[in-house]
């Protein structure tokens, strides 16, 4: 009744359908046959889970049917043990958005969640922000956050990865500014050397610039009361049409690079 009712009197706005809390399950079945029926344009899937499941699931918008309900991912985390915020945890999301990168096209939003949480008033696990009177302590989650917010695209291309074990990647032009921006994803404990090819890709500069989070080891955390152990570096990075690239061992880095 609320559907029909709401698309009668105002069809600009887009009604948000609900999936159930879980990546699947009954309410995730019965939510999506409900969606179905009506047509809705939009459904919300939510979901926590540990890291190794979003490194498992990398390819799970591929198998989503293109004519039916896109997705707004509203609330997701990775829960890592003891529901830590640690590295492993945030890379896993890194990779995982990688994914929606690549099935921008179903995946039209994703939100992390809970946003923010007061200091010693938590009841839940992570967060992706803490705060209290005079200060914020952001988390490795949200560096991951704040890096594909500032270097997203709005043309996916196609990006090939020779050995996909612990290692995701993306590629995405920045229309505003006509920029390449290459996102690289290694969850091993090894660093991972690359050879990045850019077919059919012509640098206008051949210094780029890269960005890097990473740490000591994958279970570095981002307390809530503490100085951050992991946050990104800037630095330069010699680029071309071909180039080599060693991915530190628990990383996430974004080459940003004007390209025509």
């Amino acid at each position: 009744m609320i559907f029909d009712a709401v698309k009668k009197t105002h069809p600009e706005i887009t009604v948000v359908g609900t999936v159930g809390p879980a990546p699947k399950g009954e309410d995730f079945d019965l939510g999506w046959n409900f969606a179905g029926e009506l047509h809705v344009p939009v459904v919300d899937e939510h979901y926590y889970q540990s890291p190794q499941w979003f490194w498992d699931n990398l390819n799970r918008y591929e198998k989503y049917d293109r004519t039916k309900s896109k997705i707004y991912l509203g609330e997701y985390a990775a829960r890592d043990n003891k529901s830590r915020s640690t590295l492993r945890a945030a890379l896993s999301e890194a990779a995982y958005l990688t994914s929606l990168e690549r099935n921008g096209d179903v995946v039209q939003f994703a939100s992390y969640a809970p946003l923010l949480a007061r200091r010693g008033h938590t009841h839940w696990s992570p967060d992706l922000i803490f705060f209290n009177g005079t200060e914020v302590f952001p988390t490795i989650s949200y560096y991951v956050q704040q890096l594909f917010g500032q270097n997203s695209g709005d043309t996916y291309f196609s990006t090939a990865v020779s050995d996909a074990k612990e290692f995701a990647a993306s590629s995405v032009r920045d229309g505003a500014t006509g920029d390449l921006i290459v996102k690289l994803v290694n969850g091993a404990n090894a660093s991972k050397p690359l050879r990045i090819e850019l077919k059919g890709v012509t640098t206008l500069v051949h210094s780029a610039t890269k960005i890097v989070l990473t740490g000591a080891n994958a279970d570095v955390v981002n307390s809530d009361g503490g100085v951050p152990e992991a946050k990104p570096e800037i630095s330069s990075i010699e680029v071309g049409q071909s180039f080599d690239y060693e991915a530190p061992a628990n990383s996430f880095t974004v080459i940003r690079l004007k390209s025509k």
